[in-house]
């Protein structure tokens, strides 16, 4: 009887093996992940800018409508729905049938006559702290969106 050399076959991957691939994947996304994350929160910014500057241009048309702004802060919804002195009233001035909400889920604050612009409005997304006065407040009066 001839003796057969048994050979080992070699199904798998061995732990060091494994535990390069993870520790090259973890390097990969400590690398990748930041670069994303950061993009996340900009994109947001940016969004509430546009929601800032779609606000204005309705807050524009209402106004050459009436010849004012919406007074309060609650004007936004003027926007939407006819107040009842506003007989020259064109509206909708926006396609929402609700006031959105900004990128972190808060209310837009509106404020007419506003303190930053006493013969227009003052608009405000609290930004990403959700806290109003703070560094990261999105305003009209920050960019160039003012309206006298």
């Amino acid at each position: 009887m001839e003796t057969r050399a048994v050979r080992s076959v070699r199904a798998g991957f061995t732990l060091v093996e494994l535990l390069l691939v993870l520790v090259i994947l973890g390097t990969l996304a400590a690398i990748v992940l930041p670069k994303f994350a950061g993009r996340t929160e900009q994109a947001r910014i940016t969004a509430a800018r546009t929601q800032l500057a779609t606000f204005a241009t309705a807050l524009d048309a209402f106004e050459v409508d009436n010849g004012y702004y919406p007074k309060g802060s609650d004007g936004l919804k003027d926007l939407i729905i006819q107040p009842r002195d506003a007989p020259n009233w064109k509206g909708p001035y926006l396609r929402a049938t609700e006031i959105p909400l900004d990128p972190w889920g808060n209310p837009y604050i509106y404020e007419c006559p506003g303190r930053h612009n006493p013969s227009g409005y003052d608009l405000m997304s609290m930004g990403p702290d959700g806290r109003a006065g703070t560094e990261d407040d999105i305003t009209n009066w920050d960019t160039g969106t003012q309206r006298r």
